[in-house]
């Protein structure tokens, strides 16, 4: 432990100078492990990453960008179409596992705060009182984006369905574990076990919402030689499904010539030291009333 020192350099034309902030507190062993990972993924150049997992993922999920790219890419693109970066208001539907908040910083550093619409797995629990509240928090003439879909890990041997998490020694775990969950649970069905009931209390209902909403395609996982590459392609399916019945019921709440910009895929989670990637599966803009008004997919 000992004094947290903080130096910033500050250029003033011709001149730089740099000034040294104490701060007299102690840095717990966990800030500093924090603190060599945040190094490890935003400071390190792209040659350092790990080519066993971004060999995979171009292996598996082709077309997949990085998180950092495809923030830079949908404020180019939605710019053109009348996007203004101070009166936008994003929204995401991601899971809540700890692992996917890289990509909402990437998002944020353009947009600000972000909405949450997103629960276990990412599917969007918030439902529609949650988008027609976040409809009344655009700022005045702005417009929405709302970002959604299930995530999945690539740990440092290339394995699909499993991540490296920071402080933990003993190999890579499930990503997501959720999705795991509702797989097995799916499983299950399909040997004879009778689903389970939608729930009437919080205790678990998210998950067993995952599971029940999974359901339908099991026998697509059951039949799939890559089970844990298709879970998050099924997941994206039904998620993909409950976003737009969100928004057909929510969006009279997007005031005046408001526009909603959904971008919706497969969130690819990776180790320290990668970056992390994004499958785009839907990117279009609709309006107020439901009506597509851009497709804009082949802007990839």
């Amino acid at each position: 432990g000992g004094c947290l020192v903080i130096i910033i350099t500050i250029f003033s034309g011709s001149k730089v100078r740099k000034e040294t902030i104490s701060i007299n507190n102690m840095v717990s062993e966990n800030e500093k492990v924090l603190v060599t990972e945040f190094k490890k993924r935003k400071l390190l150049s792209t040659d350092a990453e790990d080519s066993n997992v971004t060999d995979a993922i171009k292996e598996h999920f082709p077309g997949a960008i990085k998180s950092s790219d495809l923030a830079k890419h949908m404020k180019a693109v939605l710019n053109k179409h009348g996007y203004a970066d101070e009166n936008t208001l994003i929204a995401t539907s991601l899971c809540c596992d700890e692992v996917n908040r890289e990509l909402e910083n990437d998002l944020t550093s353009i947009y600000n705060y972000n909405f949450s619409m997103g629960g276990l797995a990412g599917f969007a629990f918030g439902g529609v009182t949650s988008f027609g509240a976040m409809a009344h928090h655009i700022p005045d003439n702005g417009s929405c984006i709302v970002l959604y879909g299930p995530h999945v890990g690539v740990d440092d041997t290339g394995v699909v369905g499993k991540v490296n998490r920071r402080g933990r020694h003993g190999g890579s775990g499930a990503c997501c574990g959720s999705a795991a969950a509702a797989a097995g649970y799916c499983k299950l069905v399909q040997e004879g076990k009778t689903p389970i009931a939608p729930p009437t209390e919080p205790l678990d209902a998210q998950q067993t919402f995952v599971g029940n909403l999974l359901l339908p395609h099991a026998d697509r996982l059951s039949s799939s030689q890559e089970p844990d590459v298709e879970l998050p392609l099924a997941l994206f399916d039904v998620q993909d499904e409950l976003m737009k019945k969100i928004i057909s019921k929510g969006c009279g709440e997007v005031a005046g010539q408001g526009k909603i910009a959904m971008i919706g895929g497969i969130q690819i989670n990776t180790p320290a030291g990668t970056c992390e990637y994004f499958l785009p599966k839907v990117f279009e803009i609709r309006d107020n009333k439901n009506t597509k008004v851009a497709d804009l997919m082949a802007s990839f």
